[in-house]
């Protein structure tokens, strides 16, 4: 073979294996929502600050139906379901709990108006992904998570109880279709964890944060209930769901998602985390926080994951025999650093130098 051909057969395998690794590093998470409720919800979507904004920021969720988002890695954000919404021919209206202020089916860029309930994400760039089910800004019906694939601890979270039939008459809102937290009800430093109560050591659980904890023990109830209630899981797909009306299986089947086709919206400007709009008092989630061991007891449903193969230092799921690069080109590494590239490119850089030597 001369040189010409030469250069151009490592230069095309060279741009092959870019364009494969560029496509791989792109993909994140698949984010089903599942509407089990009696009835429609409208689930809203906030991206936090410096994370894209996803192709939809809210939506119409009939009963009984699913709908599928892709999220890229790194994102982070929170989704909740709207109920008792009413929406013109125009699209124009609001919700009875849940509403995000926008006054349309999109959120676009607006958080939950407390009490409602959240489940929040933080996607791993390279390693885990954080995710928990809150109660912190109150609570509006039951939601689980769920996961899909993934390796890792990978346990399912939420909340199965209906709150709003055991909710204290001072924490009822409205005509009881949601209950709030007592930060909301109250506003005293000590329930909603400011001012001289703004650390761990201050801020205790209050008699209606337990409450809220004995009903769901998996979820947050207060700002710093992190220790039971934030999961880990590298590489996952995450199932939301509204109203589980039974204890969950893993072979439940939906209905076929609907799959958009845009991982995020391009141009956007990065949407405001949720301390503002209809924040409330919710926590951020961040890689900051550390793993913390499942508890089991009290959540009877709640399966792990299961992970086919062992953990690479840098998050990459590496086969049992060894070859991340076999599982690179089957599309089993849902994660890939920039380390990672940058090791793959240096070495294919070498072989097309000495080829050409």
């Amino acid at each position: 073979m001369d040189l010409s051909s030469l250069r151009s057969s490592s230069s095309l395998t060279l741009s092959f294996i870019v364009l494969l690794l560029a496509s791989t590093g792109s993909y994140g998470s698949t984010f089903t929502f599942a509407n089990r409720c009696g009835f429609t919800v409208w689930p809203g979507i906030l991206a936090n600050a410096g994370s894209p904004t996803l192709s939809t920021t809210g939506f119409e969720l009939p009963k009984g139906t699913s709908r599928s988002l892709q999220a890229p890695t790194g994102w982070s954000g929170r989704f909740w379901a709207r109920t008792g919404c009413s929406f013109d021919g125009s699209g124009s209206g609001t919700c009875k709990t849940g509403d995000c202020g926008s006054n349309q089916v999109e959120c676009v860029g607006l958080g939950a108006a407390p009490p409602v309930t959240l489940a929040e994400f933080t996607l791993g760039t390279g390693g885990d992904d954080f995710y928990d089910v809150s109660l912190v800004d109150g609570y509006n019906l039951p939601m689980i998570v769920e996961v899909a694939g993934g390796s890792g601890q990978c346990a399912s979270t939420g909340c199965t109880s209906d709150l709003n039939l055991q909710c204290p008459a001072e924490l009822r809102s409205g005509d009881g279709d949601a209950c709030k937290s007592a930060c909301e009800a109250f506003r005293s430093p000590e329930y909603c964890c400011s001012g001289a109560y703004a650390t761990p050591s201050t801020c205790r659980p209050s008699v209606y944060s337990e409450m809220f904890k004995a009903a769901c023990p998996r979820s947050y109830s207060y700002a710093y209930d992190d220790a039971t209630s934030t999961f880990t899981c590298a590489g996952g797909d995450y199932t939301v769901t509204f109203c589980p009306s039974s204890p969950s299986q893993k072979s439940t089947s939906y209905p076929t998602p609907v799959q958009d086709s845009s991982a995020t919206s391009q141009g956007s400007d990065p949407v405001p985390g949720s301390d503002t709009g209809y924040s409330g008092q919710g926590q951020q989630q961040s890689q900051g926080q550390g793993q913390q061991q499942a508890q089991d007891q009290g959540y009877g449903y709640g399966s792990q994951g299961t992970g086919t193969g062992s953990q690479v230092g840098s998050g990459e799921t590496m086969l049992q025999d060894g070859s991340w690069m076999a599982g690179l080109a089957m599309g089993d590494s849902s994660r890939l650093t920039g380390a990672s590239l940058a090791m793959l490119l240096a070495g294919f850089t070498f072989v097309f130098l000495f080829n050409l030597s």
